[in-house]
């Protein structure tokens, strides 16, 4: 019996040590590696998203020369709420939307 205590002692050690020294050489070749690369300039490159591209948005202006075909006042709300979403969600900038208002309001 203490010969096989001692057999499976002895094989105990030699697999602690060597995962150990497996480990140690493990973690100083990543380091090694790691600075090798930082040398060199292989960092990650990084990739900026490429600005959206919007289609142009019809303008909608109230005739100003023809009063008998101005829009009704509902079909003028109308129009604000699309250009009021429209800023909301981005597309139009907050002067975009006052120089529609102006034309709609006129």
């Amino acid at each position: 019996m203490p010969g096989l205590i001692r057999g499976v002692a002895r094989t105990a050690v030699v697999a602690g040590t060597a995962s150990a020294v497996s480990g140690r050489v493990h973690h100083r070749q990543q380091g090694r590696w790691a600075r090798q690369e930082a040398r060199a300039g292989y960092a990650q490159p990084t990739y900026a998203q490429p600005a959206p591209t919007y289609a142009p948005q019809p303008v909608y202006a109230v005739p100003v020369d023809a009063p008998e075909d101005e829009p009704s006042m509902d079909e003028k709300i109308a129009h604000l709420k699309e250009f009021a979403a429209l800023r909301d969600s981005g597309v139009l900038t907050p002067q975009e939307f006052e120089v529609q208002k102006a034309k709609i309001l006129g």
